[in-house]
C-alpha cells in the first residue's frame, strides 16, 4: 500500500475541492483546474481534507499517483509553481517583448517563444528567466521547451540550464599531443 496515498490532502482556506462524475475540480485564487479520477481510485472530500481511496490497496499503482495529482492541483491554485532557467554563454540573453520571450542564443536569428495561457514568463536579468503558473505539468513543460532551444553542452557549459542543475564537464581535445 502506498504511504503517500494514505496521507490526506489538506485544503487551505480560499480553495474549494469538489468531486462529481469522476472529475475532481479545484478552484483557488490563482486559477481553476479539473482532472478525471484515475481508474481504480476514489476521491472524497471531508471538511478541509481530501482523501484518496482505492478498490484494491495492495497492487494499485494509481493510488499514490492520484493523491499526488490532487495535492499538486491544490498547491497550484493556492500558491503556484515556478521554475528558473539560467542562460550561460557569451552573447546569450533573454528579453521580453510584450508577452513573448525573445532569446538570443548564438544562432543567426532570434528565437521567439509565446507562453501558453496560464503561464507567466518574467526575465529577472538577461541571463535569468522565471516561469510561473498554477499547473505543475505545464510549468515544467514550458521550461523544458525553452531549454530545448539550446541545451547546455558538456565542453564549455554554454546553453540554457535549470537553476542548480549540474552540468557534467568533459575534457577538451589535447592540443599538440606528440605521437
Amino acid at each position: 500500500m502506498s504511504r503517500i496515498g494514505k496521507l490526506p490532502v489538506a485544503i487551505p482556506s480560499g480553495v474549494t475541492v469538489e468531486v462529481c462524475d469522476q472529475v475532481v475540480r479545484v478552484k483557488g485564487p490563482k486559477g481553476e483546474m479539473s482532472m478525471g479520477v484515475l481508474a481504480g481510485t476514489t476521491v472524497t472530500v471531508e471538511g478541509d481534507e481530501a482523501k484518496v481511496g482505492a478498490e484494491r490497496l495492495t497492487h494499485n499503482p494509481a493510488f499514490g499517483t492520484m493523491r499526488a495529482l490532487v495535492a499538486n492541483m491544490v498547491t497550484g491554485v493556492s500558491t503556484g509553481f515556478s521554475k528558473v532557467l539560467e542562460i550561460v554563454g557569451t552573447g546569450y540573453r533573454a528579453q521580453m517583448d510584450g508577452t513573448k520571450l525573445v532569446l538570443q542564443l548564438g544562432y543567426s536569428h532570434s528565437i521567439e517563444f509565446r507562453p501558453p495561457p496560464g503561464i507567466v514568463i518574467k526575465v529577472e536579468s538577461p541571463t535569468r528567466v522565471l516561469i510561473t503558473g498554477f499547473d505543475k505539468k505545464m510549468v515544467g513543460q514550458v521550461a523544458a521547451d525553452i531549454r530545448a532551444f539550446r541545451p547546455p553542452e558538456p565542453y564549455k557549459g554554454k546553453g540554457i540550464k535549470y537553476e542548480g542543475e549540474y552540468i557534467r564537464r568533459k575534457a577538451g581535445k589535447a592540443a599538440g599531443a606528440a605521437s
